[in-house]
């Protein structure tokens, strides 16, 4: 079938789904539904809201559902290390194949002293990590109203992610 361009919003009584259908056996995978209960999967996972955050408030690996939620606060006042789950499970945890991408957000405004990001297993830092302090590679978050950071993560795999600080 061609590809067809609307021009306005599209309607269904029924729902949408995004399929792929397979060239040598013609065998049709739903990759998506959107319709009363949608699902989606095999999309980038954005959320600028984040109406779900994780409080990580001692040194501590993070989990990957709290990873997920795309925003961890801190209010520790002794200084901490989040370490990020390893990329297997993280990928599993938000449906992960290659390209996909989860920023995540990291809160110190309230915390006392500072935070600093580490990677697990399968976890790779970017090479911008070895920038100095305060630059976009940095893994430390200072705490007080200066506090805050944004890291990509990227998946090359399901399993593999590069993690670099963006803001």
């Amino acid at each position: 079938m061609a590809s067809t361009t609307f021009n306005g919003p599209v309607r269904s009584e029924n729902g949408f789904q995004s399929i792929t259908k397979s060239a040598t056996t013609g065998a049709v995978t739903v990759n998506a539904t959107f319709g009363a209960a949608t699902s989606i999967t095999s999309l980038v996972y954005r959320n600028q809201n984040h109406p779900t955050t994780a409080a990580i408030n001692a040194t501590a690996v993070a989990t990957a559902a709290e990873v997920a939620t795309g925003y961890i606060t801190s209010t520790s006042a002794a200084s901490t290390t989040i370490t990020l789950p390893t990329g297997t499970l993280l990928g599993a945890a938000i449906g992960a194949t290659r390209g996909t991408v989860l920023e995540l957000y990291v809160d110190n405004t309230a915390g006392a002293s500072t935070v600093t990001m580490a990677v697990a297993t399968n976890g790779i830092l970017s090479s911008a990590a070895a920038d100095t302090a305060g630059s976009f590679g940095d893994l430390t978050i200072a705490s007080g109203a200066t506090g805050l950071a944004r890291f990509t993560i990227m998946f090359s795999s399901a399993t593999a992610y590069v993690f670099t600080r963006t803001a």
